[in-house]
């Protein structure tokens, strides 16, 4: 087994046992590191210690994007981005095996996209460049992560070398939820009324003969989002058998935590569902494409042409949930009865709306600081 280097990197290459290993060493910063690397590598290989001496991590790269794609697409609500996340890890490693992704890789991933640029465009007469940003990568981070948890759960890998990597710090950001304002320009974007932007009554009339029926299959979607607190992908596989327009009661099956969630129907949200199947009475889903009779996927290109159109900004359709909170919060609903709306496991997390109590907060001592003059009287 002989060692080598290349552009500034040591390598060993040979044959054990009739296997032919070629990896990198980046512990070694010199031949003398590289050849001690080589007589470990050498004895935990014949002790049986690597996985290698088992064939384990062998497989193409590509063989656990596969079966985390597959996984997915079978076990997840909502599946169309981590799945991008995978194809794209598939293809940028597709000509390594499953023992080459080592920590040391996954950081020059990390690093390289930290430095990625995703958007370039200039904006009142300035050049403006947008990076990539570090609660992504963490995301994806995220999928790979899984993807090596499927392969150790196969027998296809030993260990999880993305468990060796640090995550990004990622800013605490301020919970953003819908002004009555922002929702009511929504809603009249999905129905293609512009009369509130600051235009001519002819740029009006472009508008609505540009995105004719363009949006209007969202404003259902978005106003059961803000009617109920659900997540986008429990909104999707939503089925007409988890209404029961009788007991004005829906459940939510496919639910993060996992668990069923039953929510009464409040009478406008009666009246959306009650209108959408009647126009559709054959559907399966609630919310189906007339073009394939199948749930909608994703949406994420029409949201977001939504909210320019609308000028509302920094905000994600997950925004709808906290924004639903927040209401629930302002209207004085006990917290016990927002997590089990929510349906968060943990109060604790509920407890992150809590902000919105600050007047309630006021209001309640201010009582209590003349409570004793109740009793002068």
């Amino acid at each position: 087994m002989r060692v080598y280097e290349k552009n500034g990197r040591w390598y060993l290459e040979g044959m054990i046992r009739g296997k032919r290993y070629h990896k990198a060493i980046p512990e070694a910063a010199s031949q003398r590191d590289a050849e001690k690397y080589v007589t470990i590598f050498k004895a935990d290989l014949l002790r049986g210690k690597l996985d290698l001496a088992e064939n384990i991590g062998c497989k193409p790269f590509p063989d656990i994007a596969d079966y985390y794609i597959q996984y997915a697409e079978t076990n997840l609500q909502s599946s169309y981005t981590v799945v991008k996340m995978a194809e794209t890890f598939k293809e940028m490693w597709k000509n390594k095996r499953i023992i080459d992704i080592t920590p040391e890789l996954i950081e020059r991933y990390k690093e390289k996209r930290l430095k990625t640029i995703y958007y370039s465009g200039i904006q009142n007469g300035e050049k403006i460049e947008k990076y990539i940003k570090p609660d992504t990568i963490n995301r994806e981070l995220g999928v790979l992560s899984k993807m090596f948890s499927l392969a150790i759960d196969n027998n296809l890998a030993k260990e999880n070398p993305v468990r060796k990597v640090k995550r990004l710090k990622v800013p605490k950001k301020n919970e953003r939820y819908l002004t009555p304002d922002e929702e009511n320009r929504i809603i009249m974007v999905c129905d293609g009324a512009y009369s509130f932007k600051n235009i001519t009554a002819e740029e009006q009339e472009k508008l609505k003969k540009r995105y004719k029926d363009y949006h209007s299959y969202l404003k259902p979607i978005i106003l059961m989002a803000l009617l109920t607190g659900m997540r986008k992908g429990e909104i999707l596989n939503m089925t007409w058998d988890c209404v029961d327009f009788k007991k004005r009661e829906i459940t939510a099956l496919n639910t993060k935590n996992g668990e069923s969630n039953v929510l009464p129907i409040s009478q406008r949200f009666y009246d959306i569902l009650f209108s959408m199947k009647t126009q559709n009475p054959d559907s399966i889903y609630i919310f189906s494409n007339p073009d394939t009779n199948t749930r909608y996927k994703n949406f994420y290109k029409s949201f977001k042409s939504i909210l320019k159109l609308a000028e509302v900004e920094k905000f994600t359709f997950h925004n709808t949930r906290s924004t639903s909170a927040t209401r629930l919060v302002d209207l004085g609903v006990p917290m016990p009865v927002v997590q089990k709306i929510l349906n968060h496991k943990k109060i604790q997390v509920t407890m992150r709306y809590a902000h919105t109590m600050k007047e309630q907060k006021i209001a309640a001592l201010e009582a209590l600081s003349h409570y004793g003059e109740l009793f002068d009287k």
